[in-house]
């Protein structure tokens, strides 16, 4: 019985793995059509709606992955998934019982979106770090942000930089300002609870200071290798 149990374990374990894997290697490739968090999201919320619309990178403002490099994750194009100064950072300010900043990468962010449901626990966060550690290894850093700003909520039900530009702004991803982008970027911590459309004056301060970094890492510079050939 013990030995058929092993066995057992050992299968779920092989079939964990590999389902897992296969996921993160399809998506390389295929653009996911709805996610664990989109679909959770819905059932908890008020709205009952998912407004999304896929674009390729291509067909993305330059200033949209800027924007978010600037207000969510300056290393993005330099770490491997985890910024370890946050991290530890984070965790001093835990122990001093200081309001803990988050710390999550935009691949961190990006594995949370596409493979988990939204939920706070120990449990979560290391399946967090398994699927941040996959996208890491297995897909290109604009692959990467690609998924992100498609999966990213932008409002209570909106999803993706392209619906988000649309419903907010009445214009495509690829035509929006500087500023717009910094304003869709200043969101992500709390979408519901920060808006786009009537901005507190908090969101309008955090606003004008992405775009001052928007500067300061030196403009589209940081994202071309993303619209190159």
């Amino acid at each position: 019985m013990f030995k058929k149990i092993l066995k057992w374990i050992g299968r779920l374990i092989l079939i964990f793995f590999g389902s897992t894997l296969l996921s993160v290697l399809i998506f390389k490739f295929v653009n996911p059509p709805i996610t664990p968090f989109m679909i959770a999201k819905y059932f908890d919320g008020d709205s009952r709606q998912i407004q999304k619309d896929w674009v390729s990178i291509e067909d993305m403002s330059p200033d949209l992955p800027l924007a978010v490099i600037a207000a969510e994750d300056q290393k993005f194009m330099t770490h491997n998934g985890f910024d370890v100064e946050a991290i530890e950072k984070a965790i001093q300010n835990n122990k001093k019982g200081k309001k803990v900043k988050g710390a999550s990468t935009i691949s961190q962010q990006t594995a949370k979106n596409v493979f988990l449901v939204p939920s706070r626990s120990w449990v979560r966060k290391g399946f967090e770090t398994y699927f941040t550690f996959l996208i890491e290894l297995f897909w290109s850093k604009k692959r990467i942000m690609e998924v992100y700003l498609n999966v990213i909520e932008q409002g209570d039900g909106i999803y993706g930089v392209q619906a988000s530009a649309i419903i907010h702004f009445n214009k495509d991803a690829k035509k929006v300002s500087r500023s717009q982008a910094a304003l869709m970027a200043v969101v992500l911590p709390n979408p519901v609870k920060f808006k786009i459309k009537n901005p507190s004056s908090y969101v309008r301060g955090r606003q004008s200071w992405t775009v001052r970094q928007m500067g300061n890492l030196g403009g589209q510079a940081v994202v071309k290798s993303f619209y190159e050939d």
